[in-house]
């Protein structure tokens, strides 16, 4: 064949891909038989040297799973590719177009692939991909931006993912590195299949095998496991991921990272998904992960700030603002207290005298310090730094009887310190009261508490 001559019509960069069958089935030793002057001059811009007819496709293009799927498909199954597709190794985005060629040979197959690179993605060409895809991705796009609840469209989204994928389960997993660990963000379900839900997978160990995905995708775009021979390859590279793959039932998957501004937010899958549609399905889902990165992005920008307004910064728990807000939405019927709940006031005794003994670093350990022992004690409730050494608690959905532990609890963790010793007031309510009476009630008997306290510890009040 004659693939200069082929070659010399083309002005974008354009080259001749051949591929081998082997005698098992199997395809591989993919080449770059030929290329035109827009590719040569790409290649020798990037490596240094002359281009030579016939060398290994991975000397050029980082080795990628994907992209020797895309050659098979169109060198073997005579399938025409176009796709759009972030070489993460380069870190640059190529517009790929791959056609296949009639080959004269049996065991070898031929396609040309006409390809442009930028730097960053262009929204221009994305919008030229198939009409089926844009509308699928444009549909995800303003369910996301048009939301007012992004944590309850996230789930609608993954619905929608899972259905175009047509598989078992969609998930979008965020990974914290610092943490070393994993949460569900959002994930579907096939009302029929056998999968569980993600947090029965979700133990200590799980970050370990998430850790491992980075190097299993590699320099491409996503890892796309689609038959046994894929399973194979993926046993041999990665077997942590693989045993737990098979240990849940998986026959096929197509994982992508969630990246922004270079940074892996988290990853997003579909498992057990028709592989007949593999090309639209990655082709797809490389898109949407390219938007849903930034969103995702953009909702965690918002939950930090959120909890930096509503959080007191030197104790870690709930500000004065946020309790204010919490007590307006119970009195206006916008958040219902489970019954009986409990209002708890502690204050700190010898604050004043610390600050002005030893300093404010010691009176800010102090605050610090109570602050912990009221999580930890009230562990299932919000702790409210009420003001100065004033702290607040509202502990729904509680006995008098656990009530009572809780204080004896606190007040034992307290007398195992040289400084913290807190005075309470608390109002019990068991059915129908006003939150305001009963914060009114609890504050007057821990003022009550204090004064008990500086008549047995005179030494301790500051003048």
């Amino acid at each position: 064949m004659d693939f200069e001559k082929m070659l010399e019509g083309y002005k974008n960069k354009t080259c001749i891909i051949s591929m081998e069958r082997f005698s098992d089935g199997t395809c591989g030793n993919i080449r770059i038989a030929a290329g035109n002057k827009a590719h040569c001059d790409e290649f020798y811009s990037l490596m240094k040297r002359n281009f030579e007819p016939g060398i290994p496709y991975d000397e050029f293009y980082p080795k990628d799973m994907n992209y020797e799927d895309y050659c098979y498909r169109c060198a073997f199954l005579g399938q025409s590719i176009h796709t759009y597709v972030k070489v993460q190794q380069l870190g640059v985005w190529v517009d790929l177009y791959l056609l296949p060629l009639k080959s004269d040979k049996e065991d070898t197959g031929y396609c040309l692939l006409s390809y442009e690179v930028t730097p960053k993605a262009d929204t221009d060409i994305m919008s030229h991909l198939s009409a089926d895809t844009s509308s699928k991705v444009i549909k995800t796009c303003i369910k996301l931006r048009g939301s007012d609840n992004t944590a309850e469209t996230f789930y609608d989204v993954i619905e929608d993912i899972r259905q175009i994928c047509d598989s078992d389960h969609c998930c979008i997993l965020l990974v914290d590195e610092r943490e070393r660990r994993c949460t569900t963000l959002c994930e579907s379900l096939r009302p029929d299949c056998d999968m569980l839900p993600m947090d029965s997978y979700l133990d200590d160990n799980f970050f370990n095998i998430a850790s491992t995905w980075n190097d299993t995708i590699g320099g491409s775009s996503c890892v796309v496991i689609k038959d046994e021979q894929d399973m194979k390859w993926l046993s041999s590279v990665n077997p942590l991921w693989y045993r737990s793959l098979t240990d849940a039932g998986v026959k096929s998957i197509v994982l992508f990272p969630l990246s922004y501004n270079g940074n892996t937010l988290g990853y997003m899958w579909a498992i057990n998904f028709n592989v007949d549609n593999t090309v639209k399905i990655r082709e797809t889902l490389q898109l949407t992960t390219f938007f849903i990165a930034s969103e995702i992005s953009n909702y965690q920008l918002l939950q930090r700030f959120e909890m930096l307004s509503s959080a007191d910064a030197l104790t870690g728990v709930k500000n004065r603002n946020t309790m204010n807000n919490m007590v307006d939405s119970v009195i206006w019927g916008k958040h219902k207290l489970r019954m009986p709940f409990a209002v708890i006031f502690a204050d700190l005794n010898g604050l004043k005298r610390v600050n002005d003994a030893y300093g404010h670093g010691a009176g800010d350990n102090m605050l610090k310090t109570a602050a912990s022992m009221l999580k930890e004690v009230f562990f299932d409730s919000e702790v409210y730094r009420a003001g100065g050494d004033e702290f607040m608690i509202i502990a729904a959905g509680i006995t008098e009887d656990e009530l009572e532990k809780r204080l004896d609890q606190l007040k034992k963790q307290a007398e195992r310190t040289s400084d913290v010793r807190f005075s309470i007031g608390t109002c019990f309510c068991d059915s129908g009261n006003d939150i305001l009476m009963a914060m009114r009630y609890a504050d007057e008997k821990m003022y009550a508490d204090k004064e008990r306290y500086y008549r047995q510890h005179p030494e301790m009040k500051y003048r």
